[in-house]
């Protein structure tokens, strides 16, 4: 693309204009060019593209009155599905870690799971959590 725009300008610098532009005209002309390009691929390399969520989740009594869980085992088991440690679960609810640990054991009798990431895809499938 430089090369097509130096042998344009240089075309119309020896056709047209050799006598009535001087060569910071030209300089010039090319500097917007590569501010104009630079700008451009700038744009190109950051641009992100945004994830709009629509959907809203609104947890239905029911099916909490159903599962048997506690409003405290709910938290818990929200927080675990964000990815928080115990001690991080601990530290959001202001409770200790064992507390958290049987909140979590009780968690997975109820939904009869062994681990977080089945408690965490049983919850999902009764709807418990978005």
């Amino acid at each position: 693309m430089l090369a097509i725009l130096v042998f344009l300008l240089k075309w119309l610098e020896y056709r047209y204009l050799i006598h009535a532009l001087s060569i910071e005209f030209y300089a010039g002309l090319i500097a917007v060019c590569f501010v104009i390009l630079g700008a451009w691929i700038g744009s190109r390399l950051t641009h992100r593209k945004k994830i709009i969520v629509t959907t809203s989740f609104e947890l239905d009594p029911e099916r909490l009155r159903l599962a048997g869980l506690s409003k405290r085992e709910l938290e818990v088991l929200q927080l675990m599905s964000e990815g928080n440690s115990n001690q991080e679960i601990a530290d959001k609810l202001f409770v200790s870690a064992s507390t958290v640990k049987t909140h979590a054991a009780n968690l997975f009798v109820k939904l009869d799971v062994k681990r977080r990431t089945q408690a965490i895809q049983k919850a999902k499938q009764l709807s418990l959590i978005p």
